[in-house]
C-alpha cells in the first residue's frame, strides 16, 4: 500500500489493483465501484493514469479496481473464459468492500467484450418486473435489475470491437481488402486463439450460433442484454481514424450509413471529442436492411441498437501520437499517450456518481 503524491492510494490485492483516496473521510463515504478492464495482451497498468484521475477528482466517490485475473497471454483464452474470471474477481471485490452499492464498469478495447460477458453473469433480475416492456431510459429503480445487488450506474466502452473484426475495414491494418479480410478470418486463430475466432465470429461450439451474437440477447442464465439494460448509462468512445486495431463502425455501433460527418473540436477542454450523440433505444426489422449488408453483423447493430447509447467520437488526426490511437484514447502510458487525457476528463466529468 503506498500513497501516489498525497493524492490517492493503491493496494495490490488477489485479482487486481485498488485505488481510493487517502483521506478517512472520503475512504468511508465512497461507495461506488469503479471496474477497469484492460484490451487485448494488456494488463492492470494500462488503466493507471485513469484510475489516478478518476480518484483524484471524485476522491469522496469513487473506489476503483484495475483487472487483472486476464493479463497477457490469459487475453487469448477467450471472451467466455475471461468474462467468467472477471465476474469471479468483482465478486471477490464486492465480497471485499461491503460499503459499495454502486458499480460502473470502463474497459478497453476486447475488455469491453470481457465485461459484456462477465455482467451477463453477475446480473440480478428487478425487485418489480414493469408491467411493459419499457425503454431503459424511464425505468425506475424498483424495475431496474442489478449486478450483483448493486446499482448499476456507467457502462462505458473505449475503443471496443462490439461488432467483432470480421467485417469490411473493421480491422483498419487490413487496408479495407476484401481478400485479406477473409484469409485474416481463417488464421487469426494461430494468433489470437480462441479469442480470435469470438472477434471474427468464426466460433461454432456445440453448433450455437457465435458468441457475440448470443451476447445481444439473454441465453440460458445469460443476461447479456438484461444486464447492459440495468446500467443507467451506456457510452461508447470510438476512433474515429488511425486506430489501426478497431475501426469506427464497430466501437461506436454504427451502420456505415449511420457514420457521421465531423468537425475539429472547437473546445478547449476536450480537444479531441469530435462528435458526440445521443441515441434512443429502436427497434428495426431485419428483413428490412440494405442487401449489401453484412447479415450477421446487422443482426449484431440491431441488437445492440434496442438499447440506448451515448457516443462520443474521438480524433487525434492532428497528434503526432495518432498512429497509436488505440493506446492514446486510454491513455495506456502517461508519457508516451498523454494526448488522450481529455477524453479521460471528458469520461469523469459525464460520470453518474
Amino acid at each position: 500500500m503506498g500513497d501516489l503524491g498525497g493524492v490517492c492510494t493503491e493496494e495490490n490485492v488477489k485479482g487486481g489493483t485498488d485505488v481510493w483516496s487517502p483521506s478517512d473521510a472520503n475512504a468511508s463515504t465512497a461507495d461506488h465501484l469503479v471496474v477497469m478492464v484492460h484490451g487485448i495482451l494488456g494488463s492492470t497498468a494500462d488503466w493507471k493514469f485513469a484510475a489516478d484521475q478518476f480518484v483524484r477528482l471524485l476522491p469522496d466517490k469513487v473506489i476503483v479496481h484495475c483487472s487483472e485475473k486476464n493479463m497477457h497471454q490469459l487475453t487469448l483464452d477467450g471472451v467466455d473464459v475471461m468474462g467468467n474470471r472477471l465476474a469471479e474477481e468483482v465478486l471477490e471485490v464486492i465480497e471485499r468492500r461491503p460499503e459499495i452499492q454502486k458499480i460502473s464498469f470502463i474497459a478497453h478495447s476486447v475488455g469491453g467484450l470481457v465485461t459484456r460477458y462477465a455482467i451477463g453473469r453477475l446480473y440480478r433480475p428487478p425487485r418489480r418486473r414493469p408491467k411493459e416492456d419499457l425503454p431503459d431510459n424511464v425505468l425506475d429503480d424498483n424495475s431496474r435489475g442489478t449486478i450483483c445487488g448493486l446499482e448499476a450506474m456507467n457502462f462505458i466502452t473505449v475503443a471496443t470491437p462490439h461488432l467483432g473484426s470480421r467485417g469490411n475495414k473493421q480491422v483498419p491494418f487490413l487496408f479495407g481488402v476484401t481478400a485479406i479480410e477473409k484469409v485474416a478470418s481463417h488464421v487469426i486463430h494461430w494468433i489470437f486463439r480462441r479469442t480470435g475466432k469470438h472477434l471474427f465470429l468464426t466460433d461454432n461450439d456445440d453448433g450455437r450460433p457465435p458468441l457475440l451474437q448470443r451476447m445481444v440477447d439473454d441465453w440460458g442464465d445469460l443476461y447479456f442484454i438484461s444486464a447492459l439494460k440495468a446500467f443507467k448509462r451506456r457510452v461508447a468512445y470510438s476512433n474515429v481514424g488511425y486506430d489501426h486495431i478497431v475501426g469506427w463502425r464497430t466501437s461506436s455501433i454504427r451502420r456505415n450509413s449511420e457514420l457521421p460527418k465531423w468537425e475539429d473540436s472547437p473546445s478547449q477542454k476536450y480537444p479531441h471529442i469530435v462528435y458526440e450523440e445521443q441515441s434512443k433505444g429502436e427497434c428495426m426489422d431485419v428483413s428490412l436492411m440494405d442487401a449489401n449488408c453484412d447479415i450477421l453483423e446487422e443482426k449484431l447493430v440491431t441488437g445492440l441498437t434496442r438499447l440506448s447509447w451515448e457516443r462520443v467520437d474521438v480524433s487525434f488526426h492532428s497528434s503526432k501520437q495518432r498512429f497509436a490511437a488505440h493506446s492514446v484514447i486510454q491513455v495506456k502510458d502517461s508519457y508516451v499517450h498523454s494526448e488522450g487525457a481529455d477524453v479521460i476528463q471528458h469520461m469523469i466529468d459525464h460520470f453518474l456518481t
